[in-house]
């Protein structure tokens, strides 16, 4: 199957000043993710910016940029411009790439696109891995995903779930208990969800985690959920973060 990749990129941030356009070896953070992007097999990538300084840094690049809005109130909005934009059709397949994974995995772009293609019950993908650390388990900052016998979406949060009543950490044996899973922010929508998602009223719980993706659960919907065996690389939030990445990417 193909898809569009749809990398949202917004100039202000909190912690990391003008992060998109972030030096990474030579090249802007964003432009990095592209390239990470175009080795999956997506019919194309392209960043959608809230800033012409992005798109000319992309241009630069040779990578596919739009300018959308700088009003936007989240990614989802921004991207549902970019889809109107591009003229994508309904049934169009869309993955968002966040623009601080300038390490993310081609392959884990196609799982999550596939696992949107093989179920039609569901309105979008994501993606998870294992964790098997307990200060990663208790962190707040680490959000953690449980799932159904169909790999649907069961719950996000920001607390350590499921809590093994009986147990007392997640690497410890767990006789027919699932692994907690960490949520991977990568996902799968059609157009036409991407594009009526905006229009759903915020739900409660979406506000007290602070976790977007709540709202489509709370409406109903369901979100398939392809567990990764790989854990991927690092993204970038903080300036030692950017620091990280720069080093391991140091020389390519």
């Amino acid at each position: 199957m193909t898809c569009t990749v749809i990398i949202p990129a917004r100039l202000a941030s909190t912690r990391l000043p003008r992060k998109p356009l972030a030096d990474i070896g030579g090249r802007p953070m964003v432009v990095r993710v592209a390239e990470r992007a175009r080795l999956s097999n997506a019919a194309r990538v392209v960043v959608a910016a809230d800033d012409a300084e992005i798109v000319a840094a992309c241009e630069a690049h040779g990578v596919q940029a739009l300018l959308t809005r700088a009003d936007h109130a989240s990614g989802s909005d921004r991207l549902a411009e970019a889809c109107t934009l591009l003229g994508l059709g309904g049934s169009d397949v869309v993955v968002n790439v966040q623009g601080d994974e300038p390490l993310i995995d081609p392959a884990l772009v196609d799982a999550c696109a596939q696992a949107l293609a093989e179920r039609p019950d569901c309105v979008m993908s994501t993606a998870a891995h294992a964790i098997d650390d307990d200060a990663e388990f208790a962190d707040p900052n680490v959000v953690k995903v449980v799932v159904d016998a169909q790999s649907r979406a069961l719950y996000f949060s920001r607390a350590p779930i499921p809590w093994w009543r009986d147990g007392s950490a997640p690497g410890a044996p767990q006789v027919g208990a699932p692994r907690p899973l960490r949520h991977i922010g990568i996902y799968a929508y059609h157009a036409a969800f991407l594009r009526r998602f905006p229009t759903l009223a915020p739900a409660p719980l979406e506000r007290l985690e602070s976790l977007e993706q709540l709202r489509v659960l709370w409406h109903g919907e369901c979100i398939a959920v392809h567990v990764s065996a790989l854990r991927p690389g690092p993204g970038v939030d903080t300036p030692r973060d950017l620091e990280r990445v720069r080093a391991l990417l140091q020389g390519s």
